[in-house]
């Protein structure tokens, strides 16, 4: 895969994670600007996702198994909108941990998906 898209796409889940994590420690739920970084974030993992289809169509191979690298991609594309609709549920602070942890969690999952590929 990619390394500079999920090194850039890790990054932005970190820094969405601390700007939410920040506004769950001030009392506040997201916000419209915190939804404006979701869909950022949610851009690279749509691109991620085109990308490693596409080098599986051209018969690139994961070195630990097409399934579970599709399976982590989409769960890499799936991550943060989920919380996202979740912190429009939860109109407290919670929200905004929900969206901090989201982040947090798909940094993990970039670091898997990296691994998977075995660059």
């Amino acid at each position: 895969m990619l390394d500079v898209l999920t090194l850039t796409t890790g990054v932005a889940a970190l820094l969405l994670a601390a700007w939410c994590g920040w506004a769950a420690y001030r009392d506040q739920p997201t916000k419209d600007w915190h939804f404006i970084g979701m869909a950022v974030v949610t851009l690279l993992t749509l691109v991620q996702l085109i990308v490693g289809i596409v080098q599986l169509a051209r018969g690139e191979k994961p070195e630990q198994g097409t399934t579970i690298f599709l399976a982590y991609l989409l769960g890499s594309f799936a991550c943060v909108p989920a919380a996202g609709f979740m912190s429009l549920a939860e109109r407290t602070r919670w929200g905004s941990i929900t969206v901090a942890a989201s982040g947090v969690v798909l940094a993990v999952l970039e670091v898997r998906l990296h691994d998977i590929w075995g660059a």
